[in-house]
């Protein structure tokens, strides 16, 4: 008789125990992703909400992210949050719970699983993790910038620039900040506009470049709406535009020049025989 009063107390505690442990259910979901998608080697803000936090069965909750390749938490960000049921305001069931964190340079694009835990100290020890994904795309753009023409005439410099990143861009600037090597005049900014993936464009600069390195700042908006800054540098040599057989528009100005001679050297002429015609004639 003792055993079976012994055996239906540990069922009745057994079941208690199941019953409080069953009435902390927290649940969680990824709610926001900002950038979407996020690009490597920039930061991305991820927003989770863990529902059901209110039950006083849960007791302490605690909540991270588990950092695992290609993430890492951001420098500054919040790394765990702690919440006791008792102490919940009023009609609050859930807690929202941002992390920034950082992707590696090297991340592929993709889908990629973050995970998270979840663990609480109720009447009996739980842990909840789950996993979310990621959206990572490249949609930085690089550049390659050279100098196609200067005409010393005009002080007209010419830098051809190619989008060799993967990704189409928006609003394409360059500037040339002031520097050593460079006098530019009127503007140091030209406005290029969207330049694709792979394609090339052209712009003007009124300047006086000397010998030697040039720092070309690249301004452009990518296809998440972000505003990009790149510094790029080019080489400038004076030798490379001097003695050319024609400049930017296709005729050298020493074609003009000897042009110029020879109209004067045949008016010359016909002027010469002119007033001999006309001298022999007066003679007769």
């Amino acid at each position: 008789m003792r055993k079976e009063a012994m055996l239906v107390l540990c069922i009745v505690l057994f079941s208690i125990s199941f019953v409080a442990s069953a009435g902390c259910d927290p649940s969680i979901s990824l709610i926001n992703q900002d950038p979407y998608p996020a690009v490597p080697g920039d930061s991305v803000k991820l927003v989770f909400q863990v529902d059901n936090v209110d039950n006083p069965e849960c007791g302490d909750i605690e909540f991270k992210l588990l950092e695992e390749y290609p993430f890492t938490l951001d420098q500054g960000s919040k790394s765990v949050y702690n919440i006791n049921p008792t102490y919940v305001q009023e009609h609050t069931t859930y807690l929202m719970a941002p992390f920034t964190i950082r992707v590696d340079e090297n991340a592929l694009d993709g889908d990629t699983p973050i995970e998270v835990g979840l663990s609480f100290t109720g009447p009996t020890f739980g842990e909840l993790s789950e996993k979310f994904d990621v959206s990572i795309e490249d949609v930085k753009a690089d550049f390659e910038i050279t100098i196609k023409n200067y005409e010393a005439t005009t002080n007209t410099l010419t830098l051809e620039i190619l989008n060799i990143g993967k990704s189409d861009i928006e609003a394409l600037t360059l500037e040339i900040p002031e520097q050593e090597n460079i006098i530019v005049k009127g503007s140091y900014r030209n406005i290029v506009g969207d330049l694709d993936s792979n394609d090339y464009t052209t712009a003007d600069f009124e300047s006086i470049p000397a010998d030697g390195e040039i720092m070309v700042s690249v301004l452009y908006t990518d296809s998440i709406n972000v505003r990009r800054n790149l510094q790029k540098t080019i080489t400038f040599n004076s030798q490379y535009f001097e003695d050319r057989n024609g400049t930017g528009n296709g005729t050298s100005i020493w074609t003009y020049i000897i042009i110029l001679i020879v109209i004067g050297a045949v008016f010359w002429w016909w002027r010469r025989r002119k007033k001999k015609q006309a001298a022999h004639s007066h003679r007769h």
